[in-house]
């Protein structure tokens, strides 16, 4: 029997834990180097455990959504 998603421990407890993981993203998916990645916000949602952060660079700006129980990025969107 697994524990409930309450109970799980989260993989990204901290917002540093998601920018890291949301700057690795962008790097990867936009050939990007991460130095030239800058962090425009971060949004935690209570409610679905998921990280919101904004980023840009080199005048590109994107959302980066996370779960944060299982540590792993579900959307990139650019804006």
């Amino acid at each position: 029997m697994s524990p409930g998603i309450g109970l799980m421990k989260r993989r990204l407890e901290k917002e540093k834990d998601a920018i890291v993981l949301a700057i690795s993203g962008i790097a990867k998916t936009y050939d990007v180097t991460p130095d030239n990645i800058k962090t425009l916000e971060t949004k935690y949602h209570d409610d679905a455990g998921d990280w919101y952060v904004a980023l840009g660079w080199n005048e590109k700006k994107a959302i980066v959504k996370m779960d944060s129980v299982l540590g792993t990025i579900t959307e990139i969107k650019e804006i």
